[in-house]
């Protein structure tokens, strides 16, 4: 999840954005998307794309969050008389039939959550005899679910002849499937090009929403929160953020690259020597659009990587000035989370992508923790963007604090650099 991750300094950058700023853009027309409130399905056959990857231990689902995040959809789906036809991935078959990822415990989940038969059409090629036979002797209400989406090896590809098969089964397409928005494959792509009638349930909507909208027309001041080990990994996102927020916070391993470039000392702590350019063409960047970019100033370091990562590890923090060449920093130091809590304060909208340490293990996830709670305790609209960030303020017990969640990490993050996700795009226009 989140390795070792950063603390900060403040870099503050010397212009300060003013509240009236007149960078705000429009709403993109592209996030103006129909939903299941837009359309009557009464008598229609609805093929409704879930996120239902859970996590299966022998057979049994370990965490039904995702199950329980698409009942508002199927409900109004069944409520308005639709004839309701699910379908998923799960895992990673690749292409052929793994009896370990078969949706049929879904089927058998959703039958108790629905309290209601959820048929499951077992079918190796997805859409087969079971599928069309189920399909045929639909009433209204009536709800089944497909086999495993990416038993089909066309469907990551966005095969014609699976899409195809998909569009066959149905009248209209619903997709509620954000973790896979920034894909274009066969169940969520595909169909909805040969379909008249393509709409996003309310999972994507809340989404399009709340992710969407902060980053294109947010209430400021905005502050955007950037941790996780890798540089890389949020290039664009930096980039882009930087142009539509206030104030950009960095921690999580990433921040040491940063501060190398700034000249610091980090000892043995995660670095990307190939990006110090890109970290100090970021700084330039700040400075010249008036932003304040904060970096770390103090660190939890460590000597060893624990292993395992939750095991019991000895800490000692160092302002970032200060940083033996013989440590490595694992966690924000408490300076940095007091900074950070501060710059959460005063923000009217803070966007949060990316743990601010190892938060795997308790001795360092006080940074994450101390984030976290800034977060819970701020009036603003606070937006989880998927990913290690939304693992962590779930594991520790800040979820129900938060504005919103998202339920995706790549396609959160795709939205965050301001990306077209296809998933998005190819549901119908208001």
């Amino acid at each position: 999840m989140g390795r070792a991750e950063g603390r900060r300094r403040n870099l503050s950058c010397p212009t300060d954005v003013s509240m009236n700023t007149n960078f705000k853009e429009d709403i993109t027309m592209s996030l103006n998307k129909k939903s299941v409130d837009d359309i009557n399905v009464k008598g229609l056959r609805v093929l409704c794309r879930c996120d239902f990857n859970v996590p299966l231990k022998e057979g049994k689902i370990t965490d039904e969050n995702r199950l329980v995040a698409a009942l508002p959809t199927i409900k109004k789906l069944i409520a308005d008389g639709g004839k309701v036809i699910l379908c998923s991935h799960l895992g990673k078959p690749k292409g052929e039939p793994k009896p370990e990822l078969s949706l049929a415990p879904v089927a058998a989940r959703m039958t108790e959550l629905l309290g209601q038969e959820v048929k499951f059409a077992a079918d190796p090629e997805v859409v087969g005899p079971n599928a069309k036979a189920a399909v045929d002797a639909m009433k209204d209400g009536d709800v089944i679910l497909l086999e495993n989406t990416r038993y089909r090896a066309e469907e990551t590809k966005n095969g014609e002849a699976f899409s195809k098969d998909l569009a066959s089964l149905c009248d209209v397409f619903v997709n509620d499937a954000f973790g896979t928005a920034h894909r274009a494959h066969c169940s969520n792509v595909g169909v909805a090009q040969l379909v008249d009638t393509a709409v996003v349930g309310y999972l994507m909507q809340k989404e399009i929403d709340f992710l969407g909208n902060a980053v294109e027309n947010p209430v400021r001041p905005f502050v955007a929160i950037l941790g996780g080990a890798k540089v890389a990994d949020k290039l664009n996102v930096i980039s882009n953020l930087l142009e539509k927020c206030d104030t950009l916070i960095i921690g999580g391993g990433m921040a040491y690259t940063f501060l190398k470039a700034q000249g610091y000392e980090i000892g043995n702590s995660l670095v990307d020597d190939s990006k110090l350019d890109y970290c100090k063409s970021m700084v330039e960047k700040a400075e010249k659009l008036g932003r304040k970019l904060l970096l770390p100033v103090d660190s939890v370091t460590i000597a060893a990587f624990p292993n395992p990562i939750d095991a019991p590890v000895e800490v000692e923090n160092y302002d970032v000035a200060d940083m033996p060449a013989d440590r490595e920093g694992c966690d924000i130091g408490p300076k940095t989370a007091e900074l950070y809590a501060e710059a959460v304060k005063s923000a009217k909208t803070v966007v949060w992508n990316g743990p601010m340490g190892v938060f795997e293990n308790p001795t360092l996830a006080a940074g994450t923790i101390a984030v976290a709670k800034a977060l819970a305790e701020t009036d603003a609209t606070t937006i989880i963007g998927g990913g290690d960030s939304a693992a962590a303020v779930n594991q520790l017990g800040f979820g129900d604090k938060m504005s919103h969640i998202s339920t995706g990490g790549g396609a959160s993050l795709e939205f965050l650099e301001g990306k077209e996700l296809p998933g998005v795009s190819a549901a119908n226009d208001k």
